[in-house]
Parts: structure tokens; C-alpha cells; sequence
């Protein structure tokens, strides 16, 4: 394989890839990472880490987290999934994506050294290990490894990390990871490591007890970051920001935090990320106040974040989100009804795996919908998700591809109007320009 276009076909026709074939692609153990781990020597072993799992806010958080570090100083990988338009945005140091020099020579590479073993990894498998691989031999300072499911059986959870974050849980994945809060928390704490602190978002009466329990049986110590910050309410500044007051025990100790990512449910990731801070600070990280402060300033600009609360036309106004569980749609729906519109117009389509019911019962009934489908063969077909959404009042009609959808939603909207996409990432990928 010479070019890197015959690598990533490689990479999405000829490994098992869950983004595009679901549940038949995950691999429910650790064997082949562990194999590849030997393979490449174990890179993980080379850098210093942070592990984020959870069902809505990992993304953020990481990203967040990222960009704090870059301005702190620090050489910073960044290892994230599934990505919108670019395979590379997945593995990143400083922001930048991984050359595709550094691709096309670990996938010939493994391929060379896997004539021996005849490993046959999935499409995750390989790309974790290319992001180890990639960190270690371009010695980071630190990475922040983002869980791609689940967390005790995810590729990733082979490093021993600085400390976990554990975001939120919500129902999603249910077929692999369980059917009930309690079950799919289980498999998120399953990166909890013994004596390894651990940060946890959001206090649930379902989940907290899990993992407060874990965290006991493993002599770690927990936090919940919920327990210790109070965003108060994010104001939107004019330059497209949210700007909070950050309470600890009553006392403001953030004044006018401005951050850069739109979406009320900021608020929630903003509280982790500064318990993260905490940490890294009490390890001996050096962050001063103003690293903090800019990092949350630029993290689209630092770290190319895409798809949270996206603003991507005027006039009408175009906004998208990859929120696409219930928990995940639950604050986007919150959100929309906080913002001004005439008449709102809802570009969607999902994925067949995933509780179409659940999330189609939280939509506003008022909207008109436009249903389609991404490029990807998990998509549901635009015609069945029309059908199913009648169920729950939501009216509209079908187009066969995103750009379809959006193109209809634009000639019919008032420039007072709101368009919003989303319902999977895999839309919301086909919608940015």
C-alpha cells in the first residue's frame, strides 16, 4: 500500500468498522489490543494520560481539556471518535491532525508484522493503537484518550492513566452495554483503575452508588463534579460565547469564564473539566488561571472541535448538534426551546440501532420535520422513520440524502426561521460545509 487513500479504504473496507456496520464490528474483549500492544512495543507506556468515558459530554470535556493543556504548555495528544469529515481528526497533538505520511507507514507497518501473528483487529483496534504509537514516538507530555464504547471492554482501556472522567450516563448502545442505567455504569466504571483517582460528572441516584463503590473497592478516589461546582446559568456574550460564574461552597472562584462551545448542557461539562483541573493541578501539572481561562476561550480553535450547538448558517439560522441518544437529544430539545424562531425546521435522521421511539418521543411536535438518512449502511431508511415518527405527531416529509433535506429546509424557511440538524453525527457530518 503506497498511498493514503488505499489506506483508509483498507481501514473502512477490510476491518470491521462499528460506525458503519454497528454491533457486529464490536469486539467484546481486550485480546487483539493486547496483542497489538505487543506489537508496537506498548506506547502507551511512553506518555502520561487522562481516560474519558461517558454517554453525552466525553467529546467536549476532552476537547476542553485538550485546549487548557496546549495553552498551558504542554505537548498534548489528543485521541478522539467517530470523527465528522476527516479520518484524522481522531488522533491530534496540539491541535493538529495526524500526517497522513504517519498513516499510510503504521498501516504498512502492522500489515508487515501481522504476516506472523495474522491478527485480525476491527477498525478501532487498529486506529487506538495508532494513536499510542503516534504519541508516544512524537513524546507528548500528555494525551487525552477518549473511550469509543462503553469502557471496560473499550481498546483504550489499556492505559493506566493520571486519573478517569466519567461524564454522565444515559441510555444508549443498550444491545452491548446493557439495558438499564446501573448495567451501562457498571461498564463505564470498568476503566476505574486501583488507586487511580476518578472524576465523575453528574450525581444519579442509579449510577453514584456504582460508582462510589468501584472507587471504594479499588482504594480510589472519587469526586463528583456536580457535588463541587455551581456554573450558575451560562450568559451568551456577542461574540457567540457563554460566559459563566463559577461557584465552590457558595464563593465565586471564576468570574466571567468564557467559553467558546455553545449548548446549555456546557454547563455540566464545564463543571467537570475544572474537577479535572483540580487534579492535574494537585498531580503537579502546572496550569495557571489565565491557561485555564484562554483554553476554554479557544477550544475550536485550539483543538478543531466540531457539531456542539454548531452555527453553521444565518438567516435563517442553521444549527446543528451530534447529540443522537436520549440523554443527548433530551438538552438539545432544552435548548431549542430557549431559542427564538418563528418556525422551526427538523432536518433528521438516525442510525437503526438506537432507540428511535425514546428519542423520537422527546421532539417538538410543532416542527417540520424533513426525514433522511446518511451515506452509511447503518442509516434507517428515511421512509420507516417517517413512519415511526407519526407515532409521535411529527409531520413532515422524506429526502433521500442530507443534502436534500437541508436544501428543502432552506427554500422553505423565513429568514426569521430556525433549520436545526441533527439526530445522528453522521448527518450532522454531511451538513457542515
Amino acid at each position: 500500500m503506497q498511498s493514503y487513500d488505499e489506506v483508509i479504504t483498507y481501514l473502512y473496507d477490510h476491518l470491521p468498522y462499528y460506525q458503519r456496520s454497528g454491533p457486529a464490528a464490536y469486539k467484546d474483549n481486550l485480546d487483539n489490543t493486547i496483542a497489538l500492544d505487543v506489537m508496537f512495543d506498548h506506547p502507551h507506556h511512553n506518555f502520561k494520560s487522562v481516560h474519558v468515558a461517558g454517554t453525552n459530554g466525553k467529546g467536549s470535556v476532552s476537547h476542553m481539556l485538550t485546549s487548557i493543556l496546549m495553552e498551558a504548555g504542554y505537548k498534548t495528544g489528543l485521541y478522539t471518535s467517530p470523527h465528522l469529515k476527516d479520518f484524522r481528526e481522531r488522533i491530534r497533538i496540539n491541535g493538529e491532525m495526524i500526517e497522513k505520511e504517519f498513516v499510510v507507514n503504521f498501516v504498512t507497518e502492522f500489515l508487515n508484522r501481522n504476516r506472523e501473528t495474522g491478527l485480525e483487529p476491527s477498525f478501532f483496534e487498529l486506529t487506538v493503537m495508532m494513536a499510542f504509537d503516534y504519541f508516544s514516538k512524537n513524546k507528548v507530555d500528555i494525551a487525552i484518550i477518549e473511550v469509543g464504547l462503553g469502557g471496560r471492554l473499550d481498546s483504550t482501556n489499556i492505559i493506566h492513566p493520571e486519573f478517569s472522567v466519567i461524564t454522565n450516563i444515559s441510555l444508549d448502545h443498550t444491545a452491548l452495554l446493557g439495558d438499564t442505567l446501573g448495567k451501562i455504569a457498571l461498564e463505564k466504571a470498568g476503566i476505574i483503575k486501583r488507586r487511580v483517582p476518578v472524576i465523575v460528572g453528574e450525581t444519579h441516584p442509579q449510577t453514584s452508588v456504582i460508582f462510589n463503590g468501584i472507587a471504594q473497592e479499588l482504594s480510589s478516589p472519587v469526586v463528583f463534579a456536580d457535588q463541587l461546582f455551581n456554573p450558575g446559568f451560562g450568559l451568551n456574550s456577542f461574540d457567540a460565547r457563554q460566559i459563566f460564574n463559577i461557584r465552590k461552597g457558595g464563593k465565586v472562584i471564576y468570574e466571567n469564564l468564557r467559553l467558546d462551545l455553545l449548548g446549555n448542557y456546557q454547563a455540566k461539562n464545564i463543571c467537570t473539566v475544572l474537577a479535572a483541573i483540580e487534579q492535574l493541578r494537585d498531580l503537579g501539572w502546572k496550569i495557571p488561571e489565565i491557561a485555564l481561562r484562554k483554553g476554554l476561550e479557544k477550544v475550536v480553535e485550539n483543538t478543531g472541535l466540531q457539531g456542539r450547538w454548531q452555527v453553521i448558517g444565518a438567516n435563517p439560522r442553521i444549527i446543528c448538534d451530534t447529540g443522537h441518544n436520549e440523554g443527548g437529544l433530551r438538552e438539545v430539545v432544552a435548548q431549542i426551546k430557549k431559542t427564538p424562531y418563528k418556525t422551526l425546521h427538523f432536518v433528521i435522521g438516525m442510525v437503526n440501532d438506537k432507540d428511535i421511539a425514546g428519542v423520537l418521543s422527546l421532539l417538538p411536535k410543532d416542527a417540520i420535520y424533513y426525514f433522511t438518512k446518511a451515506s452509511i449502511p447503518r442509516a434507517l431508511d428515511e421512509n420507516q422513520l417517517m413512519k415511526i415518527a407519526a407515532f409521535f405527531n411529527l409531520q413532515g416529509n422524506t429526502y433521500p440524502t442530507v443534502a436534500e433535506a437541508l436544501a428543502a429546509a432552506r427554500k422553505n424557511a423565513d429568514a426569521d426561521d430556525m433549520i436545526f440538524v441533527g439526530g445522528s453525527t453522521f448527518i450532522v457530518a454531511e451538513a457542515i460545509p
